[in-house]
């Protein structure tokens, strides 16, 4: 009774409708429309998205929303609708990597009568019998389907409506396979197409380039490789989170839009709703801009009323909960304008930062190499079949090199001793090598690959100003192929020092009164660094260029998808 008072009480004559606490989630998903059923061919298999939308309740709910455009009046509510309140269960979906995925490779499952969904790989049809291989993104693996001209359904493959790229459903009894690429095969008795795929469909079994891929980017990861990449960058976000959340870390959300300059480059986005809007941004007319009378652009009419921008780097965000809850980290996207089109630069990325408070530099080495270590770890081992790809095809020895970084120790080496060993270095550089300079991809990685044969190697230089006057408390982790892959500092904790480097750098003090107050109040010794999550993919993956470890580059003159 008290479920129908309340439904009862939703259409009385009020301004707005205000549903009791206990009811606050009544059912809101399903003022959806009710989906169109599909009929195939043949009679429709008990699909599993079905159980998740019960029809009563959503015409229930329908009744609901025809009531509140019509005034408010109140609805017959039957007596079903006063016991029947919850939603449907929730179920894990069979996926190919449960069935091929275990130890066994689905010889345990032999004999089982087994649904699978996904999309054709590659198909051919025999005399008497078809043979298709369909993949569900769960696993590199396809699950190979063989039918004959008995399965219900089989006039879809006559009628040339299975082809590459179609979505099916096929249901059938897990047998030993007769070939030698597979243990076990899927003997189907059903099948029903649930998306036909047109004959332009542009992945095919030829290979084709990434770089055509990349005007694919909607459709690539259906390819080996960009599925392999997607599942390990999902293992490494999985084992980041894991890392930092077991060792007592408070996962912090930085914004986006941003009025501080984080690196001090002036590479940013400006976010700005000054440009007049119209249906074609084209047509914006340039004198539509709001100007002072100087002819300087008037921010103080914009929506925040001053510049602002798509953030470079949530660090000083990090820093402002680190000197509350002490050890918190990041992971968010990050942006920057730099005109580059090289296979290292992306405008869009994500970065990964912790921050500990009243930690030093050491403490920040420790951190970064027990992370890095940590998540190769997980990518090894519950990845095994698509690293054994990336070995095959992307970098050959690249598990070996993955094992190297996770188990030997790595080295620590000053700015200092680094330029040493470079100027005494048999190599000629592209960029020649001084005390002072920033080191170079070539020579960070000649340091890892040659120099240490391979090691992980940590290189303190700057950001904390030291007690030589000449160098700050800072360090970068280089690994083998990459190059630099973390950079952090310990933090200038010191306000008088800090203002000096704001001054120093030309940069407006009004602006961060807000970073310099942490200061000011109780401040601590902290650390933290910062690492971009597309180039641990391409260390983990082997893939070279950088635009395709993230699903969607943006890239200067692209913005595509």
């Amino acid at each position: 009774m008290a479920a129908a008072a309340a439904a009862a009480s939703a259409f009385a004559p009020v301004p707005s409708l205000r549903l009791k606490p206990t009811y606050s989630t009544l059912r809101f998903l399903s003022l959806y429309p009710r989906p169109t059923t599909l009929v195939p061919q043949s009679k429709p298999p008990p699909l599993s998205f079905t159980p998740f939308l019960p029809r009563r309740r959503r015409s229930f709910c329908t009744l609901v929303a025809a009531a509140l455009q019509s005034g408010g009046t109140k609805p017959e509510i039957s007596e079903t609708w006063k016991t029947e309140t919850r939603a449907g269960e929730f179920r894990k979906k069979l996926k190919v990597v449960d069935i091929k995925g275990g130890p066994d490779e689905g010889l345990d499952r032999l004999g089982q009568t087994l649904a699978v969904t996904g999309w054709v790989r590659t198909f051919r049809v025999q005399s008497s019998v078809t043979f298709i291989e369909v993949n569900d993104g769960s696993c590199l693996s396809n699950m190979q389907c063989v039918l004959g001209s008995d399965a219900e359904g089989y006039d879809q493959v006559e009628s040339g409506s299975i082809t590459n790229g179609a979505s099916i459903w096929v249901q059938g009894v897990i047998a030993t396979s007769q070939g030698s690429k597979q243990k076990v095969e899927l003997k189907v008795n059903k099948i029903v197409v649930i998306g036909k795929s047109d004959p332009s469909y542009p992945i095919q079994k030829k290979r084709v380039s990434r770089e055509f891929l990349r005007t694919k980017a909607h459709l690539r990861p259906r390819t080996n490789t960009f599925g392999a990449v997607a599942r390990v960058r999902n293992a490494l976000a999985y084992a980041t989170h894991k890392f930092f959340q077991e060792n007592g870390f408070v996962w912090v959300s930085s914004p986006i839009i941003t009025s501080s300059d984080c690196e001090g480059a002036g590479e940013q986005f400006c976010v700005t709703t000054l440009i007049p809007s119209s249906r074609e941004v084209s047509d914006s007319p340039v004198d539509g801009i709001p100007k002072t009378k100087d002819g300087r652009i008037d921010w103080s009419q914009d929506f925040f009323g001053k510049p602002a921008f798509l953030t470079v780097s949530g660090q000083l965000n990090a820093e402002t909960y680190a000197t509350a809850l002490s050890d918190v980290y990041i992971f968010g996207p990050t942006f920057r304008a730099e005109n580059s089109n090289t296979a290292r630069h992306l405008a869009e990325f994500w970065m990964i930062e912790p921050e500990l408070a009243f930690a030093d530099l050491n403490d920040d080495m420790a951190c970064a190499t027990a992370y890095l270590q940590y998540v190769v770890r997980h990518v090894l081992d519950n990845c095994k079949e698509d690293m054994d790809f990336f070995n095959t095809w992307i970098e050959k020895g690249i598990i070996d090199r993955l094992s190297n970084v996770a188990e030997k120790d790595f080295v620590q080496l000053t700015y200092t001793d680094a330029v040493e060993l470079l100027l005494r270095a048999k190599k000629k550089f592209e960029f020649p090598v001084k005390w002072g300079c920033d080191l170079q991809s070539e020579h960070e990685r000649y340091l890892t690959e040659e120099a240490f044969s391979g090691c992980p190697e940590i290189k303190a230089f700057y950001m904390r100003q030291n007690d030589d006057g000449k160098t700050v408390a800072a360090m970068d982790m280089l690994v083998p192929r990459v190059g630099e892959l973390i950079g952090g500092s310990q933090r200038e904790e010191r306000l008088e020092k800090l203002e000096d480097r704001l001054d120093e750098l030309k940069l407006n003090k009004d602006s961060y009164w807000w970073y310099l107050d942490l200061r000011r109040y109780g401040s601590v010794p902290h650390a933290g660094f910062g690492l971009g999550f597309e180039r641990l993919v391409q260390f983990a993956t082997g893939i070279e260029n950088i635009r395709d470890v993230i699903p969607f580059p943006r890239t200067p003159g692209s913005s595509e998808f």
